[in-house]
């Protein structure tokens, strides 16, 4: 399990226990997150699960593979820490993880 931080673009916090093995998105959607539309389920055909991936974890939560570079092409406000949360597993190495989402997912 890790717990993570999922910010609002207006700072509103909200800390959550996931579950290793499920995916930062899933782990949103089952604690009804707001700001994680998910709108493809996971499947990485969209870009409604758009975070941004605080600094300090951006080298644990994996590179980015073709698709999802290809997904975040639709995604408004792209930045450099910008990651699809579908595309990202969790494992006890997240724990702590703070991602933030943005003001808008479309």
């Amino acid at each position: 399990m890790a717990k993570i931080t999922y910010i609002d673009h207006d700072g509103t916090e909200r800390v959550v226990e996931a579950k290793n093995g499920e995916t930062v998105m899933e782990a949103a959607v089952k604690n009804s997150i707001p700001g994680i539309d998910a709108d493809c389920g996971g499947a990485c055909a969209c870009a409604t699960c758009h975070v941004y991936v605080d600094q300090a974890f951006m080298d644990k939560v994996g590179e980015q593979e073709e698709m999802e570079k290809s997904m975040l092409d639709f995604a408004e406000n792209v930045q450099e820490n910008s990651r699809l949360s579908c595309q990202i597993t969790v494992s006890d190495e997240l724990d702590g993880l703070r991602v933030t989402t943005p003001e808008s997912q479309h």
